[in-house]
């Protein structure tokens, strides 16, 4: 495990923490508005574009996932359920890729598992989420028992944005995927996901 690695898995300071989640806020927000712009660009000037994200860790995670909320749901006004869900997510794993490639530069995350779950303990923290990992018949399951977007989020925003989640993971390590089975948003105690070796 790197230095940098070692030291933010110990302790961030309260500015980074904000500006890691700004950067978070801005790749995916604007993430689902290129969808829009490309699909339904008149739609553009119903969103409100300068989202702020400001106070509190909570307060900005809030401003983040209200923003989510609004555009997944004009998405799903515009292009139906199916086909925004699909679309949405494609876009927001290829956002997470790009995030998690660049949390691996910055935190010097290597290939073992240990690193991964470091990294991902660091990043949800971000979030304002917590997990549990354990081994189950050779797969590891993750367990989200907390996660300080659920109360804000539409179960379809969720659905959308665990993609970023999904593509995180795979940015982090290119030999593990994260696929989710269940989340608190859709009435599940916890969000199950499952994480995988890539097969060669």
């Amino acid at each position: 495990m790197s230095i940098r690695l070692k030291i933010a898995s110990i302790w961030l300071p309260d500015f980074i923490l904000k500006k890691e989640l700004n950067n978070v806020a801005r790749k995916t927000i604007e993430g689902l508005d290129d969808i829009l712009k490309q699909q339904k660009p008149e739609k553009m000037e119903e969103i409100k574009k300068n989202y702020e994200l400001r106070g509190t860790m909570e307060e900005r995670r809030a401003s983040m996932a209200v923003a989510h909320n609004k555009r997944v749901s004009t998405l799903i006004e515009e292009l139906g359920y199916e086909n925004a869900i699909k679309i949405g997510r494609k876009a927001m794993f290829k956002v997470g890729y790009e995030l998690g490639k660049e949390a691996r530069q910055k935190l010097g995350v290597g290939n073992s598992f240990r690193d991964l779950e470091a990294a991902a303990r660091i990043l949800y923290g971000i979030l304002g989420i917590e997990f549990r990992l354990k081994n189950k018949d050779g797969n590891v399951i993750m367990a989200v028992n907390r996660c300080a977007l659920s109360k804000y989020y539409s179960p379809e925003a969720c659905i959308v944005l665990s993609a970023a989640d999904e593509g995180v993971v795979y940015g982090l390590n290119e030999n593990m995927n994260m696929k989710f089975k269940e989340r608190i948003t859709e009435g599940a105690s916890e969000c199950i996901a499952c994480i995988k070796r890539v097969s060669a």
